[in-house]
């Protein structure tokens, strides 16, 4: 739910989902190109939501840029493709698949630690700022992805107030940051997941100098 404005669903909502997509013959298909490959804390997102998709699809991450994508599922689904169903000119990339293995053995050597660590931290600096500013209406996220979203007095999105914000960190303090959601008012928090302390806390000062400019 990354374009969605970095929506993190409650507490069981996923198991809900697939037990009335079972319910009713159908599968859960969980997308996880934006969240998955450590970028919540966790390999992937759902390992945080107690449940096992039948299809979970993989891109972006899974080669640190390189292009590739990839989907997971048990072998009763699996088995149901011929050869030839999902094949592409460029599909097993060797040079992709090489590089894609050699992330995979990085990302568990301290990385997803660390997008935990620095997660967490990020998470409170973030519901501190939410607590000082009227204008904030939610921070919310896991790991390192996480959204502030804009909102005005009678708490409409405030789409305005997120590309000022923009502005004012990329023109006064040198840091871009990212505008999402479906009114484009949530202000993106998805660095890489190798990110130091010190620079997270440049970001975060920077976003929180920008919404005090716009309160003035």
């Amino acid at each position: 739910m990354g374009e969605g404005g970095i929506i993190v669903p409650p507490e069981g909502y996923l198991r809900r989902v697939q037990d009335i997509a079972h319910d009713h013959g159908a599968l859960l298909i969980v997308d996880e190109v934006q969240t998955g490959y450590g970028r919540t804390g966790t390999m992937f997102a759902t390992e945080q939501f107690d449940v096992n998709p039948d299809i979970l699809t993989q891109a972006k991450g899974i080669a640190n840029g390189l292009p590739l994508g990839a989907f997971t599922a048990p072998a009763e689904i699996a088995d149901r493709f011929e050869a030839g169903d999902h094949l592409s000119t460029f599909g097993g990339n060797p040079v992709c698949c090489a590089a894609a293995l050699a992330n995979i053995d990085e990302l568990q050597n301290g990385i997803l630690e660390n997008a935990t660590e620095q997660g967490n931290w990020l998470g409170d600096q973030l519901a501190d700022i939410e607590a000082e500013h009227d204008v904030v209406g939610e921070a919310r996220g896991l790991g390192l992805m996480h959204g502030v979203e804009l909102v005005t007095a009678d708490t409409a999105p405030a789409r305005k107030a997120a590309i000022a914000v923009k502005n004012h960190a990329r023109d006064e303090h040198g840091v871009l940051l990212g505008i999402g959601g479906y009114y484009k008012n949530v202000i993106r928090f998805q660095p890489p997941l190798t990110i130091t302390r010190a620079n997270l806390k440049r970001a975060v000062d920077a976003l929180s100098d920008a919404i005090e400019s716009i309160e003035e």
